[in-house]
């Protein structure tokens, strides 16, 4: 696994350009990226300058925002499939194998199995046009309490329902995105992952700590960079990630008002040396 920077995950507002740079100048191996920024670069400059830009800087493409907005009418939703497959076609010459999105966790008008309907209905296509590609699809259940509580049904919510979903899917390309915060706000545990995960169930992972507090009060936008607080076991989930033979993208996801204030190289640069200090903890380094 390596050391991958998300600049929307801490604030920073970068094209893909500057989002190289930034990963080159703090130390990460790779960057998460817009897919339809790549496209436009692609198709204005061609492919291998696009290559170049992550080649000649040797940082990975990391993974990429699922496009598919399936949240939509019906409409929106079928123009995202009909982009997908040149999209999956870029990221496959790029050997960047990996999308992910998350998944909300309740619901004020569809009931559980409603909702459940609805999101294998919603992502299966896409699923599916994404495995032609040999591209996977990674699903963020989201984990505190605070967030399913103004809401009238609850969904999924926990490595287990999800991954429960991803097989309701049905594709065989389908897995996590794995965050530590929503694997401790859900109750979750690092056996939970020893003993219930394989290789091919991460598809892309997310790492930060959490605010002290009860678990159960705490809130999704509020977190802190990895090994901050020391509320959550980061060592021991990186260890058992790591593993499993995890070799995908690590990044960083705090939402921290301090980072959001900060410049863009002030914000990164604080970035890298949390991701530095959770791979010494972990014995990674």
């Amino acid at each position: 696994m390596f050391k991958n920077l998300g600049p929307g995950a801490i604030g920073v507002k970068a094209n893909l350009p500057e989002s190289i740079a930034l990963a080159k100048k703090y130390g990460f191996k790779g960057v998460e990226f817009s897919i339809s920024e790549a496209q436009q670069i692609a198709e204005a400059q061609g492919f291998d300058a696009l290559r170049a830009l992550f080649q000649e800087n040797n940082i990975l493409p990391g993974h990429w925002g699922f496009p598919v907005n399936f949240r939509g009418d019906e409409s929106t939703w079928q123009a995202g499939l009909k982009a997908l497959p040149k999209q999956a076609e870029l990221a496959k010459q790029l050997n960047c194998l990996r999308t992910a999105t998350w998944i909300m966790p309740a619901d004020n008008e569809l009931d559980f199995f409603a909702n459940f309907n609805f999101h294998v209905t919603r992502l299966r296509p896409a699923a599916e046009i994404l495995k032609d590609y040999g591209c996977s699809l990674g699903l963020e259940f989201v984990g505190p309490k605070t967030v399913r509580n103004p809401r009238q049904h609850n969904f999924v919510h926990s490595l287990d329902g999800m991954l429960g979903l991803c097989a309701a899917i049905g594709t065989g390309n389908m897995g996590l995105l794995l965050d530590i915060y929503h694997l401790y706000t859900s109750h979750g545990t690092i056996d939970d992952i020893r003993k219930g995960l394989r290789k091919e169930d991460i598809v892309v992972v997310h790492l930060n700590d959490s605010q002290p507090g009860e678990i159960d009060e705490l809130e999704d936008l509020t977190r802190a960079l990895p090994c901050e607080t020391g509320v959550m076991d980061v060592a021991s989930f990186l260890q058992a990630v790591d593993e499993l033979g995890y070799d995908g993208p690590v990044t960083i996801e705090p939402f921290s008002k301090a980072l959001r204030e900060m410049t863009a190289d002030d914000a990164v640069r604080a970035t890298g040396a949390a991701m530095d200090k959770a791979w010494q903890v972990a014995g990674l380094a």
